[in-house]
């Protein structure tokens, strides 16, 4: 539910499940709200290219090959000094105890699932879902008796795509995908490849993964194989 015009939105994580049909479901719980939100998030996303050189090309294009790993890392900050006014009831554990909640959700072993939960990361309008891929923690404050007063906890997250949003992304046209193709009346090699790879020169790899003695000998009704660029 969004929040009440004026109310601050605290930084969220949240376990998530793929279903059998590759929807994503958030869990009702447990969950791990910041007590203090981070002042920055810092999100990094890459695309792959192939640079496959086609027979007599004098030099490489690259093209896309699919969308890289995208990574989402911050620092949060916990105080048990009680000098920052608890945002929510949780914030008032003890900073042991909001480490421990941070890393049940995002860090802990699940023994059904046999690996650590998939997480959403929402804050306001902003959200990711994925992995912890590293956490570390710096203890900065402490009592006389050892007990941690305040630390910053800084997390790294891997995305992910379910089946769902990975579908959604991708261009069934494109060359990193296998095409099955039938042959129509008019249709040459080459440009068959031109259609799918945008170049025609690709013809004699398709015609050796297709065991075509003579790429020329095309026959209405054929079904062609055009595997992904490498």
């Amino acid at each position: 539910m969004p929040a009440a015009s004026g109310t601050k939105e605290m930084l969220k994580i949240q376990p998530c499940e793929i279903e059998s049909d590759g929807s994503v479901t958030v869990k009702s719980g447990p969950y791990y709200s910041a007590m203090i939100n981070p002042a920055k998030l810092s999100y990094t996303g890459g695309i792959g290219y192939s640079c496959a050189k086609p027979q007599g090309a004098l030099g490489l294009e690259s093209k896309f090959r699919a969308y890289d790993t995208n990574t989402l890392k911050f620092d949060l900050v916990i105080d048990g000094t009680g000098a920052v006014p608890p945002a929510h009831r949780d914030a008032k554990q003890t900073v042991a105890q909001q480490i421990a909640r941070l890393s049940q959700v995002v860090y802990d072993y699940k023994g059904a699932k046999h690996e650590p939960w998939r997480v959403q990361i929402v804050w306001g309008t902003f959200s990711f879902y994925g992995r912890l891929s590293s956490l570390s923690v710096d203890y900065t404050l402490f009592k006389p008796t050892g007990e941690p007063l305040r630390a910053k906890v800084s997390l790294a997250f891997s995305g992910f795509l379910s089946a769902k949003q990975a579908a959604r992304m991708a261009n069934k046209s494109s060359p990193d995908l296998t095409h099955s193709i039938t042959v129509r009346e008019g249709d040459t090699l080459p440009l068959l490849c031109y259609r799918i790879y945008r170049d025609s020169g690709y013809y004699p790899q398709v015609a050796r993964f297709n065991d075509l003695a003579d790429f020329r000998d095309l026959r209405p009704g054929m079904q062609l194989q055009f595997p992904p660029l490498e």
